[in-house]
């Protein structure tokens, strides 16, 4: 009976907090996904050490083929940094339809297949629509040495619109911030209390200064009673 009593005391605590920052609109509710709008991809695998430099040849190849595809936006492949063996895969596709037709594609699965025997984990593929989506403000080739900050965010259910409203917030703000490139928050069709915050920064003094910012602590700070796990923002560069 304590435990309870203090778990609703949190959560009154926590709404205050959210109100007072601005952070936490029920209007801000993510929107139900359309076979038009427009949809993404984000990929987690891992191979064994020995297997980079295969995996990275053959995930360039999948690059290749798939930006060639109807109805592709964006096709970024990224190696975690200081963990070179983890890949995250991040696709951006017209809409349902032609994201699907990628992902039951001959090329892909024959891709799947030759990927198999180097992973070391599941291949983790995860549908989202777009919660909070802005534009990328520099070409492609100034991305080849900027730094992407992938984050996944797990709301408790039971204030999952509070966890969207928080996350549409702070991907408004941030890129306003010096040397953001791009930053968007995505919602896993799934399981909509699952979102994945997607940035793109110019440099770690930039990722360095977004991190001191208010509006960043004040966002993590909220997020953390709200929050299912650990705050598990991983950094990543695109592969060479």
């Amino acid at each position: 009976m304590a435990h309870i009593k203090l778990s609703r005391i949190k959560l009154s605590i926590f709404l205050l907090v959210a109100n007072l920052l601005g952070l936490s609109q029920m209007s801000n509710a993510a929107e139900p996904v359309t076979e038009k709008a427009t949809s993404y991809i984000v990929t987690y695998f891992e191979v064994y050490p020995s297997e980079i430099q295969k995996t990275k040849s053959l995930l360039k190849e999948l690059t290749q083929s798939s930006l060639k595809e109807e109805g592709n936006l964006r096709f970024e492949i990224v190696q975690r940094i200081g963990q070179p063996d983890q890949f995250a895969i991040l696709e951006a596709w017209q809409d349902v339809s032609t994201m699907t037709k990628h992902q039951q594609s001959a090329n892909v699965i024959a891709m799947k297949d030759r990927l198999n025997p180097l992973l070391r984990s599941s291949y983790d593929e995860r549908p989202h629509s777009a919660l909070q989506v802005g534009k990328v403000k520099v070409s492609p080739n100034e991305m080849k040495n900027a730094i992407f900050a992938i984050t996944h965010v797990d709301i408790v259910p039971t204030i999952k619109d509070q966890g969207i409203a928080l996350v549409k917030d702070i991907s408004a703000i941030s890129p306003k911030d010096q040397g953001n490139i791009r930053f968007e928050a995505l919602t896993q069709i799934s399981r909509p209390n699952h979102m994945t915050i997607v940035e793109i920064w110019a440099t770690q003094d930039a990722i360095n200064n977004h991190a001191s910012q208010k509006h960043k602590k004040d966002f993590r700070v909220t997020l953390t009673p709200m929050s299912g796990s650990l705050y598990d923002e991983r950094f990543y560069k695109l592969i060479d």
